[in-house]
């Protein structure tokens, strides 16, 4: 196949991305991201991962998509815009991360995900592939680097240069050939915001310990949260933004209109309500939210370190 038909399938599928609601498209030639391997064993050697032990399974089908879909030729990186510049009414309340203020987005990517799948099908017939969202063993944010969408900013997290980092990412892994984007330069300089506003210290240039991340320790840490970080905890209960406010590429971050993602009620709710929610509430008000996933027990505790300061 030549040139240009591979470069009116790439310009194609970015089209029909963005009538789904999908910000930013990349395409990335599917191959084993070998300069990635000897990071993500340092990584993992370290016990940056924690209790996420789940980051250590699969270790070669991380780095090579070819091993998730046999045959592959494309890595389609794709971002959605969930930014909510929104705050609590009761500035004593527990924080909850922007991400997790609507619905849960895995299903709502998902959907929007399978949809593109089936487009392609129906443009170019019956495809090997797969659809990603933050539930496989894909290095979601190498990819989006590799296809140009952004970089890798010193917070570990993917920047892009027109509208930030308040994305979430998914990807198809598919057996179509695409013209492939080259990646971008890193643009952080500099710039120290994020490692300088961290209050756990989680972050060093490029690389995050995420046993300090708060997001890791209100959500993927399952016993109490350690000792050593008390009065470190910013008031977050369920994730954490600090690093993304801070960071000076995201004043050009643009609203989501996405109806799913609008918040729910419970960002207006006062810190004593937060503290007054009993198990019947929790399960009925997030009930389809990020937050379900840390279930009862675990944010009646990330509420009462936030309220008092822990």
């Amino acid at each position: 196949m030549n040139t240009l038909q591979l470069q009116k399938r790439s310009q194609w599928l970015k089209n029909i991305s963005r009538e789904l609601g999908f910000s930013f498209c990349g395409v990335s030639e599917a191959r084993f991201l070998e300069e990635e391997a000897g990071r993500l064993e340092q990584w993992l050697s370290a016990n940056h991962h924690g209790q996420m032990a789940y980051m250590a399974n699969h270790f070669e089908k991380r780095l090579d998509p070819r091993l998730l879909v046999p045959g592959a030729k494309t890595v389609v990186s794709l971002l959605f815009n969930y930014h909510n510049p929104v705050v609590a009414e009761d500035p004593t309340a527990p924080k909850v991360a922007s991400y997790a203020l609507g619905r849960d987005y895995h299903k709502v990517v998902k959907k929007r995900l399978l949809q593109l799948m089936q487009k392609l099908e129906a443009e170019y017939g019956q495809l090997q592939g797969r659809a990603f969202v933050d539930s496989a063993p894909v290095m979601e944010k190498q990819w989006a680097a590799q296809s140009g969408l952004g970089w890798t900013g010193k917070n570990t997290l993917l920047i892009n240069k027109q509208q930030g980092s308040y994305f979430f990412l998914a990807e198809l892994i598919i057996d179509l050939e695409m013209e492939a984007d080259a990646p971008i330069r890193d643009y952080c300089g500099t710039c120290t915001a994020c490692i300088d506003a961290c209050p756990t210290e989680a972050i060093t240039p490029y690389h995050l310990a995420a046993e300090k991340c708060i997001s890791y320790l209100t959500i993927e840490l399952k016993e109490a949260i350690p000792q050593e970080f008390q009065g470190k905890m910013d008031g977050w209960a369920f994730g954490c933004d600090i690093c993304q406010q801070v960071c000076p590429w995201n004043r050009f971050a643009q609203k989501n209109n996405e109806a799913d993602f609008q918040p729910k009620a419970f960002l207006n709710w006062t810190k004593e309500k937060w503290q007054e929610m009993d198990e019947s509430a929790f399960n009925k008000v997030f009930e389809a939210t990020p937050l379900k996933r840390a279930g009862f027990e675990k944010m009646k505790q990330n509420i009462r370190y936030a309220s008092e300061g822990f």
